[in-house]
C-alpha cells in the first residue's frame, strides 16, 4: 500500500510539475508575445529609415542608430535579413516553455527574458513557487532513480559480491552511464543541430546542467538556422532529467 500511494504521489508531482510549466509558459506567451512584435517592427522601420538616409546622416543620428540597434539586439531581436523574421516569435510556446524550465531550474541564460511589466511581476511569482517545486520535482527523480541503484545493488549481492565493491561499481555504472547520456550524446546532437564543436557542445552541457548558464551558447537561437518545431522543448527536458541525474550523483 505504501509503494502505491509513492508511486501515485510521483504520478502526481510529475504530472503537477509539467503542467505547472505548460501554465506558464502560456501565460508568458500571452503577456510578452505582441510587445515583443511591436519591438520587431520598430526595429524594421528603423533599419528601412536607415537603409534610406544613411549618406547623409549626422554623426550623432548615427550614434543615436548604433545605440537603438544595441539595445534591439540586448532584447533579442536580429534586425537582419528580411521581414519574415517579424512574424517568428521568441515567445513561441516552444520558447516560452525552454524559458519558463530555465527559470525554475534557475539556469537562467538571459538571452530571453520579460520585458513587460507584467511579465516580470509573474516572472518573479512563478519563480518562487516554480524553484521549490523543481527542486522537490528533482529530488523525487532522483530517489527512483536510487532506488533502481539499490536494485541493481542487492542484485549484485546476491551474485555474491562483497558490499564496497558493489558501492563503488553502482557510482561508476550512474557515473558512466549520465557522461554518456547526458554529455556525450547530447554534444554530438548539438554540433550537427547548431553547427558548434564538439568541444563547444560539451561546454554547452556542462554550463547548462550545473546550472551556471552564461548564456553565451543558447539552443535554437542561431539566425538562418533551420530547428525542427519541438527542438527547444526536447532540450528543456534533457535538461530536466541532467539535472535529477547531477541530484543522484549528489545523493549516491
Amino acid at each position: 500500500k505504501a509503494m502505491c500511494s509513492g508511486k501515485l504521489q510521483t504520478g502526481l508531482l510529475v504530472v503537477g510539475y509539467f503542467v505547472y510549466l505548460l501554465v506558464g509558459a502560456a501565460v508568458f506567451q500571452a503577456l510578452e508575445r505582441t510587445a515583443e512584435k511591436q519591438e520587431k517592427m520598430a526595429a524594421a522601420q528603423m533599419k528601412e529609415a536607415f537603409l534610406q538616409n544613411f549618406t547623409h546622416l549626422t554623426v550623432a543620428e548615427m550614434e543615436q542608430f548604433m545605440k537603438n540597434l544595441t539595445e534591439a539586439i540586448q532584447n533579442g531581436v536580429y534586425p537582419v535579413g528580411n521581414e519574415s523574421q517579424i512574424e517568428d516569435s521568441n515567445w513561441d510556446f516552444s520558447n516560452s516553455f525552454f524559458f519558463a524550465g530555465t527559470v525554475v531550474s534557475t539556469i537562467g541564460y538571459g538571452t530571453l527574458h520579460p520585458k513587460t511589466a507584467g511579465g516580470q511581476i509573474f516572472c518573479v511569482f512563478f519563480a518562487l513557487f516554480g524553484i521549490p517545486l523543481n527542486i522537490v520535482f528533482l529530488h523525487h527523480v532522483g530517489k527512483m532513480l536510487s532506488l533502481l541503484c539499490k536494485k541493481l545493488g542487492k542484485f549484485l549481492h546476491e551474485k555474491g559480491m562483497r558490499k564496497k565493491k558493489i558501492k563503488f561499481l553502482t557510482l561508476f555504472f550512474f557515473l558512466a552511464t549520465g557522461i554518456l547520456v547526458f554529455l556525450c550524446l547530447p554534444s554530438v546532437f548539438f554540433q550537427i543541430t547548431e553547427g558548434w564543436s564538439y568541444s563547444e557542445g560539451i561546454y554547452f552541457a556542462f554550463i547548462t546542467l550545473s546550472t551556471i548558464g552564461f548564456g553565451d551558447y543558447v539552443v535554437g537561437k542561431q539566425p538562418g538556422r533551420n530547428y525542427f518545431s519541438y527542438y527547444r522543448t526536447l532540450v528543456a527536458i534533457w535538461i530536466l532529467f541532467g539535472l535529477a541525474w547531477i541530484a543522484l550523483l549528489f545523493n549516491l
